[in-house]
């Protein structure tokens, strides 16, 4: 690119525009970065900035929250509202407002906000989907559009890069955007309006077909009945998906990291850091890893679904069963983010407009079935549920999950109309969301957001995990017992006995024993309230500490573990079930815990969720661990 006439001093633009209008698309484009593209809103609930690359002059690409408007009725369009105003950093030096070619005519009347509001600001349009306007029989006259603006317009097809090297070139020098000194000023919502259908006229944006295999579609995905049983249908055979693709890859790993252990006994010489090496570091660390096939899977689909435009058809059929609870479609939006992690779930909140509703979502979304119970949910499940089928192509296990999964999405629920009735009670606001139109994502999108979620669960591998192993080895193999003369087996036991966590353990073990828990399962409850499934690597440290040759997954390890005291298996079904029960309900996230008290600005919300869903966990395990070994017998 030639820097000729390139002015040198640096320059920030903000990118502003409704969800689903390729905003962020093309802020990727722009800057290289690697930010999550969504089709509903909430995905960007705070405004990410880049350094605009293939550039000579230096330009700081800020992309905010989509926004609907620039009235600030929901925290991330009063996000938007401040960035624009200077209020929470220094005022942009341009703007580039991204909207739809085939919603121009309802993005139209936020762009006038934009230019009326911030008239001294150099502006500029981007006008994403112009491919699939044309597939429709669409032909805007961008030139007569950029007219009637006053500002330059710019066609493009994000995800292809189609004409997005005029967009870097005028971004160098925005100084030169030309701005009409007679640019009509609406009065009323009304004359608004009338002047957005006037220019659509006028250019020819009211002559694009409808979509109708769009409508076509909708008419079953949208459906009251219909489309909650698609839905169901759905959730069930991702679940099937990741019990049957991923078993081999599982397999794969978890014996790679076995013979890892079993090569480092062979050539390193004994001692202590030879043990921290193999019994905490790859023990721990490797029982996590072995499920990223799993995660990889989960957010493929979940990422196609969002990308597809299904997602965004959920929040609606969903939204009448969130109004029977006094919340509204939005907070579905919300609640389906913490299937990833609730931390961005809960910050995605800021797009509630009610602050009584918000508070409740918040309160709530920790119910919701995030990655970090997929280990958990995944090693009970293949250790203890049979791997049958009901009809010969349901499984068992498969099921199992999806129960767990809709468990904690009814329990969310429930807590919430009950908050709504009680605590936080106030009318249902509205809800209102555009529905993006079907489209294909690309395979280069789709493999960046899916390589995203896992570089995020193997960055909790490598850094929470990993530090846990070793607090966690620590605590059981100090201080060290005199096991002189002793077997493998009676030394490892002698040792977990005498340690601090063995002492932890044995200490709230009459606590934990109603509900079917031994002190070793005490020890992985203590360890998981930093993250979930820490307790895995607790486990595989547990019983990986005996002769490692005789290791064979932690999933027979904790078949085969028996109570020496009863000759009584310490794990079983009713266990089992009992401590998948524990990790729907109880919040074991410090992460979650920090990020509830920012959002809500104090502690006692944090506390108080933190308590009633340890009761309700205590509870829940309790009935589950006597009904099932009542059925068992």
């Amino acid at each position: 690119m030639s820097t000729a006439a390139v002015p040198v001093s640096p320059i920030c633009v903000a990118l502003v525009g409704a969800p689903n209008s390729g905003k962020t698309t093309i802020f990727n484009a722009l800057t290289g970065a690697r930010a999550k593209v969504g089709n509903y809103p909430g995905v960007t609930v705070e405004r990410r900035e880049g350094a605009m690359r293939k550039s000579a002059r230096a330009v700081s690409v800020l992309d905010l929250p989509g926004s609907y408007s620039l009235r600030g009725e929901t925290l991330d369009e009063q996000v938007v509202a401040r960035v624009l105003e200077g209020e929470l950093d220094s005022k942009p030096d341009a703007l580039l407002i991204v909207v739809d070619a085939t919603t121009l005519q309802r993005s139209l009347s936020m762009v006038l906000e934009a230019l009326e509001a911030h008239a001294e600001l150099p502006s500029a349009l981007v006008v994403t989907m112009i491919d699939e306007m044309r597939a429709r029989g669409g032909k805007i006259d961008f030139n007569k559009l950029s007219k009637t603006l006053g500002t330059p317009v710019f066609p493009v097809v994000g995800h292809r890069g189609v004409g997005i090297d005029a967009v870097f070139r005028a971004l160098e020098k925005p100084e030169s955007w030309s701005r009409s000194k007679t640019f009509p000023r609406s009065e009323g919502p009304e004359a608004r309006y009338l002047w957005v259908d006037k220019v659509c006229a006028d250019i020819g944006a009211t002559k694009i077909k409808p979509d109708t295999r769009s409508d076509r579609v909708d008419r079953w995905l949208l459906h009251p009945f219909v489309g909650v049983l698609v839905f169901i249908t759905v959730m069930v055979l991702i679940f099937q998906s990741i019990f049957t693709w991923a078993v081999p890859a599982m397999d794969g790993i978890e014996t790679f990291f076995g013979g890892v252990g079993r090569l480092s006994r062979t050539v390193l010489p004994p001692g202590l850091l030879t043990d921290l090496w193999a019994d905490g570091i790859v023990a721990g660390v490797g029982s996590v890893l072995v499920f990223l096939p799993q995660i990889i899977i989960l957010f493929t689909l979940i990422h196609f679904l969002e990308d597809v435009g299904y997602m965004a058809r959920a929040a609606f059929v969903v939204d009448r069963i969130m109004g029977w609870v006094g919340l509204q479609g939005r907070s579905f939006v919300v609640l389906l983010s913490c299937s990833a992690c609730a931390v961005p779930g809960i910050m995605a909140a800021r797009t509630i407009p009610s602050p009584r509703d918000r508070l409740a979502t918040i309160l709530v979304a920790p119910f919701v079935t995030c990655s970090a119970r997929l280990p958990v949910y995944t090693l009970l499940i293949a250790a203890f549920i049979p791997a049958a089928t009901i009809g010969g192509f349901i499984g068992v296990q498969g099921l199992v999950m999806f129960a767990l999964y809709l468990l904690g999405a009814i329990t969310a629920l429930g807590a919430a109309a009950v908050l709504k009735a009680t605590v936080v009670r106030g009318n249902i606001s509205t809800f209102y969301m555009e529905l993006p139109p079907y489209r294909m994502p690309t395979l280069k999108l789709l493999a960046t957001q899916v390589a995203h979620s896992a570089r995020a669960f193997i960055k909790r591998a490598g850094t929470i995990i990993f530090a846990a192993s070793i607090v966690v080895w620590a605590l059981l193999n100090f201080p060290r017992a005199d096991t002189t003369g002793m077997t493998p087996e009676a030394a490892a036991q002698t040792q977990l006995e005498v340690s601090v966590a063995g002492h932890i353990g044995h200490a709230i073990e009459p606590a934990i024993k109603p509900l079917g828990y031994d002190w070793k399962i005490g020890v992985g409850l203590i360890a998981s309230l930093a993250a979930r499934e820490v307790i895995v690597a607790t486990l595989a440290q547990i019983y990986a500490v005996g002769d490692p040759d005789d290791f064979d997954g932690l999933r027979g390890a904790l078949r085969s573990d028996i109570n020496p005291e009863t000759g009584e298996p310490v794990f079983n079904i009713a266990v089992a079930l009992s401590l998948l029960v524990f990790f729907v309900f109880a919040l074991q996230c410090t992460s979650t815990i920090v990020i509830m008290a920012k959002e809500t600005g104090s502690w006692k919300w944090p506390a108080f969720a933190f308590s009633y869903m340890f009761a309700l966990a205590y509870l829940a395990s309790f009935v589950t661990f006597r009904a099932a070994s009542a059925w068992l017998l």
